[in-house]
């Protein structure tokens, strides 16, 4: 029988806003991998677990673990991520964290639990310095390449490995933090939705059915540097013009095909407003929730693409950064979901997730997962404007709790 004593979901939402003091400034979070900021922000969590009956380890892909012992070898993972975008939300990946050491807090207090539980916050999830996201989990889950991954840059030119270092992470350990699965039985995560559907909806919370696939990739058109006074328009080889026709045109190839696509980043060369563009980098982002609608998407991108680059008279190079296929998440699990967001709110609902989670890469690990979104005002996330009822999130904390009950005690009778 469920007994609810003991959580105190406004706590959460207490040391949200005292992580939110701490780690943020006027423009929003500034909790970004391997900075010094984020350092600070995982000292905090630590210290939130100080008093509780916990074991806390970071392993060799920098994913900070904090254990709770029970009675059984058997784990239930709860995760999360305290590392956000630049000029971030107070609550993005952090909710997932700061709401699981209260479930810790509840159900070490009724003592010793049926299975172990182990709370974790995963390296680097948003990718948001070096454009590879879930670092640290897809480490774990066995999806990380450190040859594919060392050199990639930040725009001041530090590369990943340099950076992982400077926090004690050596990148060709990283494939070692695998054995942390070794008992794990099922994974729960918290996440704000950074959607308008349950809003939409007037539903604070819903069961995430899975998460999108992605095709994330760096496309570079090559033309020819020419002075913007005297180069006639007919004769120009200008590299910006082709990647904007792409732009555009990935918008339709999203819509025929039920997806999202973005180019998020451009950067040109020579960068003078005197200049045609020679060299044109753009980044782009393809996703959706069924593997063949995202293979149709990217390869009718990369058709556009040489369609638009033999226009403009310049060259065309992909280079693949990353990518994901769609996950879909364990219907027992999500069962459970349901349930404990009935039995919160009396109503409930499930939907996909377009953006990433650290949940998708332990679910390609073979472990039984499920997350729950709680609403997000006005669709908003990777903002400072990012922000959710805090009656919303007291109920997010409660149906974390009840679903890792009835986790538990799923996992102690298989």
């Amino acid at each position: 029988m469920y007994n609810a004593q003991g959580l105190d979901p406004q706590r959460t939402i207490r040391d949200l806003k005292e992580l939110r003091a701490l780690t943020a400034d006027e423009n929003g979070a500034q909790r970004v991998a391997f900075t010094d900021t984020w350092i600070a922000a995982r000292k905090f969590m630590r210290d939130k677990l100080a008093d509780l009956p916990i074991e806390v380890e970071v392993d060799e892909a920098g994913n900070q673990w904090a254990t709770l012992p029970g009675k059984s070898d058997a784990a239930l993972l709860i995760g999360g991520h305290i590392d956000s975008v630049p000029n971030g939300g107070w609550l993005d990946g952090c909710l997932n964290l700061l709401a699981g050491v209260e479930v810790l807090r509840h159900i070490a207090s009724q003592g010793t639990p049926p299975v172990t539980l182990r709370l974790v916050d995963w390296a680097d999830e948003e990718g948001a310095r070096f454009g590879r996201s879930l670092f640290g989990s897809s480490a774990v889950s066995g999806h990380m390449n450190p040859d594919d991954t060392r050199n990639l840059q930040d725009k001041d030119g530090i590369r990943l490995q340099d950076a992982l270092a400077r926090v004690g992470i050596n990148i060709d350990r990283a494939p070692d933090a695998r054995a942390q699965l070794k008992n794990a039985k099922a994974y729960l995560e918290l996440h704000i939705e950074q959607g308008p559907v349950l809003e939409s909806m007037n539903l604070p919370l819903g069961t995430v059915l899975g998460t999108f696939g992605v095709e994330r990739h760096a496309i570079r058109f090559v033309g020819q540097a020419a002075h913007a006074g005297s180069t006639p328009m007919r004769m120009r080889r200008d590299a910006l013009a082709a990647a904007a026709k792409l732009e555009l045109e990935i918008r339709e190839i999203a819509k025929r095909h039920g997806g999202v696509c973005t180019i998020g980043r451009v950067e040109t060369k020579p960068g003078i407003v005197t200049s045609v563009v020679e060299t044109c980098d753009c980044w782009l982002d393809q996703r959706h929730l069924d593997a063949d609608g995202l293979a149709a998407m990217l390869a009718e991108a990369k058709a556009a693409s040489e369609t638009f680059a033999r226009e403009e008279n310049v060259s065309v190079a992909w280079t693949r950064i990353w990518r994901i296929e769609p996950i879909l998440f364990n219907e027992d699990l999500r069962k459970m979901a349901d349930a404990a967001i009935q039995e919160v709110t009396g109503a409930g609902h499930r939907l996909p997730s377009g953006p990433l989670h650290d949940a998708a890469e332990v679910a390609r690990a073979g472990v039984p997962t499920v997350m729950l979104f709680v609403q997000s005002l006005r669709g908003l996330s990777h903002t400072n404007l990012e922000d959710t009822k805090e009656e919303h999130i007291a109920m997010s904390v409660e149906a974390l709790d009840r679903l890792a009950f009835k986790a538990m005690e799923w996992i102690a009778k298989s």
